[in-house]
């Protein structure tokens, strides 16, 4: 197998031990989409996404296209290598199921079956459970193609019209990654319908790391956290 493609559906999630060297590229193709992701490292659990330092180490809020992605052992979980929307957003966390019913209703899939209202924390949950990972494990998510913007008193709200349809963003993975995803609706969305948005994902093999490489040389931290990297995977073959 060269590569693999599919669709992840409106309001689903989807999760998948991704292998270093490997990339992944998300393309939001209708527009508006987000998608919530964490990390987590399979043969270590208990090492995951840190939002709060992939911020700071790289003296940025936003993320887009030469950002790396660190876990909380100062590792490079993945490399941002290409960005056509330019803002992904890691500080509001996920919706909850309180967010969807007070601003869409409350459905079920019982009741509702596809035209149900999930919400990113429970698809987050359902996912990570196939793991043996629980609400405890939850840590602060990307949201990618979403742009988290604010006001002189410092509210947040959610960017319009950030992420065109046929935006694309690819993730190349520095490291073994558990990806966990949802393509719920953002926490701070004010759509007047419940956003209902696909998300095409392929994945393929990523070329080698170069010594040029610009996420690696985008700041002096990402080169401590790709030489974090290399010890990790010291005496293992490239």
């Amino acid at each position: 197998m060269t590569h693999y493609e599919t669709l992840i559906p409106p309001a689903s999630h989807w999760s998948l031990r991704v292998r270093r060297g490997t990339q992944i590229t998300l393309t939001d193709l209708e527009g508006d989409a987000n998608v919530g992701m964490v990390f987590y490292n399979p043969e270590n659990l208990l090492e995951r996404y840190n939002a709060p330092d992939t911020l700071k180490a790289q003296h940025t809020f936003k993320l887009t296209e030469g950002h790396c992605l660190y876990s909380d052992m100062g590792r490079v979980f993945a490399s941002i290598i290409k960005d056509s929307v330019g803002w992904h957003e890691t500080v509001s966390g996920n919706s909850h199921a309180s967010h969807i019913e007070a601003k869409w209703g409350a459905r079920d899939y019982q009741s509702d079956r596809n035209d149900w209202h999930q919400n990113g924390h429970d698809a987050m949950l359902v996912e990570m459970a196939k793991y043996g990972l629980t609400q405890a494990d939850l840590t602060a998510n990307l949201n990618l193609f979403s742009k988290v913007q604010t006001d002189a008193e410092g509210n947040m709200t959610l960017a319009q019209n950030n992420s065109p349809a046929g935006s694309h963003i690819t993730l190349r993975f520095e490291m073994d990654t558990l990806v966990i995803l949802h393509t719920c609706p953002h926490p701070l969305s004010q759509a007047e319908h419940y956003p209902r948005k696909p998300v095409k994902l392929l994945l393929e093999k990523a070329a080698p790391v170069a010594e040029d490489d610009f996420c690696k040389n985008s700041r002096p931290e990402n080169q401590r956290g790709f030489a974090n990297n290399d010890l990790y995977h010291f005496g293992l073959e490239a």
